[in-house]
């Protein structure tokens, strides 16, 4: 049986609305993914391939920044953030066997890449907040160094020099031995709270998600969003920056290892993001 032109024009546009819900939902998928999963860095790599997709990715990344669900989101994919900045011209002494230099900070392939080197001295990349931050979940998409004496790190640090006392939350690879990564805290200077966890993988073979979720009575440390450690004596409360390094030890052998001075050496990151405690 033939059906009316109005019957026909009725199934049309019935299919065009479903067609254009269904490309809307796969759009809002893909973008949501590509923001909530922490991925393999091949993904970035062949995104920046092409020119003119790394700039409507970068443009897309930008607006979904701002319109993303957490306080602070830091995508590197979309080249440096504003929201942090290269340290540069100093060194924090020992047990850091190295400068910091902005040069060390480097965005390509997707990533932010923290590198350690060497010309007449050692150099190293830190990335580090303009704002400070208070109790809530702290995120990273991160692949640390693999090599002895070295240590790639996600933490938050405030301290004298910014006026406050030092109080710290760390989540540390130690180069020599990165199928673990350390956990401490530093409470008004106070440390002494480190803690080894056996990842059941090696970290620098792959990108992984690592986080804490920082209260008033307790600090939580997660790995690809399972809970793998909590403390709850002595905490930090004073607000911190974001932080993010790759450096080299001395005088530190029976903790990283001595170091064998093989440069360079490079940590990759793909993202850093807060989420404010309600």
């Amino acid at each position: 049986m033939r059906m009316t032109a109005k019957a026909e024009t009725y199934i049309i546009m019935k299919g065009y609305d479903s067609m254009k819900k269904y490309i809307i939902g796969l759009f809002c998928l893909v973008m949501t993914m590509s923001f909530t999963a922490c991925g393999d860095s091949a993904d970035s790599s062949s995104e920046a391939k092409s020119s003119s997709k790394a700039a409507d990715a970068s443009s897309q990344t930008a607006q979904a920044e701002e319109d993303s669900p957490y306080d602070m989101l830091a995508d590197f994919g979309n080249g440096a953030s504003d929201k942090f900045i290269a340290s540069d011209g100093w060194s924090n002494g020992s047990p850091f066997d190295c400068s910091w230099h902005t040069e060390n900070v480097t965005f390509e392939d997707g990533l932010m890449k923290l590198t350690i080197d060497k010309t007449y001295e050692f150099t190293a990349g830190e990335y580090r907040s303009n704002d400070f931050f208070g109790y809530g979940l702290y995120e990273v998409c991160m692949k640390p160094i693999k090599n002895t004496g070295v240590v790639s790190s996600f933490f938050t640090y405030t301290g004298p020099s910014d006026g406050n006392p030092w109080d710290e939350i760390d989540i540390e690879f130690l180069g020599k031995d990165t199928t673990q990564v350390q956990f401490n805290y530093y409470t008004n200077g106070t440390g002494g709270h480190e803690y080894l966890y056996d990842l059941g993988f090696d970290a620098s073979e792959e990108f992984h998600e690592y986080g804490f979720e920082w209260k008033e009575d307790s600090i939580t440390w997660y790995v690809d969003g399972e809970a793998v450690y909590t403390a709850t004596e002595n905490l930090p409360v004073t607000p911190s920056k974001i932080m993010m390094n790759a450096w080299n030890g001395k005088g530190v052998d029976g903790w990283l290892g001595k170091f064998d001075e093989t440069t360079p050496l490079t940590a990759e990151y793909k993202w850093a993001r807060f989420t404010e405690a309600k």
